[in-house]
């Protein structure tokens, strides 16, 4: 089996430009659906890119030839019907995913892959939109894209077990590695992601510790490669706070967002993109 010969990703944000990246890097050609600033996108693509030659992870290949593989289009029903597979990068709004699946059903070829880099949300709640949620995945890809070594991927009942092999197959193409995990709130990653991140709050909240004794006791206590707190910052506070009440209002209160994070979130202090939020960031 051969890599997906021309992927659509939608979102170009930091997720969905990382994913972009890696397809690009591995040969498929890219578009990428993306209504708000699409020079934006590509100029995320165009950095990592650079950043991964300097880091000699390109195998030899030029940033400009891998970055001639991609292009922008406005928005899903303009991405066409050729696609091996489509790989939706929103925010974690249903109404917004969902909006876009109905989109991309109406626009692909049927024999299109659909997958969604959903963290917490139903996949089978989200296939609900598409007319075949047999063709449909969750792929969740993880920050930063091009250098994290995990895929998770998430089949509800619904999904062809063809569709996974494939999917699982173009994971291992992409030199990463995969988890497969039935479809529930939070899946594996975030559903314990959060939980460990939302303690870790909680304990910053009460004075138990600073945020870089919290982050250093999981480090060098159980070998975490990065704290709760970093990881939080990683991964954005937004998300995190979005993930936690999806997962509060399905898993109980055990995931009720801590006030702390709802007050750093409306500040602005959203972690790595924005600069500050558990920890300070340079270069963000």
């Amino acid at each position: 089996m051969t890599h997906p010969q021309h992927v659509g990703v939608v979102g170009g944000g930091r997720m969905g430009a990382g994913i972009a990246q890696v397809f690009a890097t591995l040969g498929s050609h890219v578009t990428i659906a993306e209504a708000a600033d699409q020079n934006a996108a590509l100029e995320r693509v165009a950095t990592g890119l650079a950043r991964a030659h300097e880091r000699g992870k390109l195998g030899g290949a030029l940033p400009a030839d891998i970055l001639s593989r991609v292009s922008t289009v406005s928005g899903p029903r303009e991405l066409g019907r050729d696609l091996d597979l489509v790989v939706e990068a929103v925010p974690e709004i249903p109404a917004l995913k969902v909006e876009v699946l109905a989109a991309l059903d109406a626009t692909v070829s049927p024999s299109t892959l659909i997958a969604s880099n959903t963290s917490s949300i139903s996949i089978a709640e989200l296939g609900a939109a598409l007319t075949d949620p047999s063709r449909f995945v969750g792929m969740h890809f993880f920050n930063p894209v091009p250098a994290s070594t995990l895929v998770e991927i998430v089949r509800a009942p619904a999904s062809s077990p063809d569709v996974v092999d494939r999917v699982r197959q173009w994971v291992s193409e992409l030199g990463k590695s995969e988890i497969l995990v039935n479809d529930s709130p939070g899946f594996a990653t975030s559903r314990l992601g959060v939980c460990l991140g939302l303690e870790a709050i909680r304990m910053l909240e009460e004075g138990v510790a600073d945020a870089e004794s919290i982050d250093r006791a999981m480090e060098l206590g159980y070998k975490h490669p990065m704290g709760p707190l970093r990881s939080t910052d990683l991964v954005g506070l937004d998300v995190r706070l979005a993930i936690a009440e999806h997962l509060a209002s399905t898993l109980g209160e055990r995931f009720t967002p801590p006030q702390l994070l709802r007050d750093k979130v409306a500040r602005g202090e959203l972690g790595r993109k924005s600069g500050t939020g558990f920890h300070r960031w340079e270069n963000a």
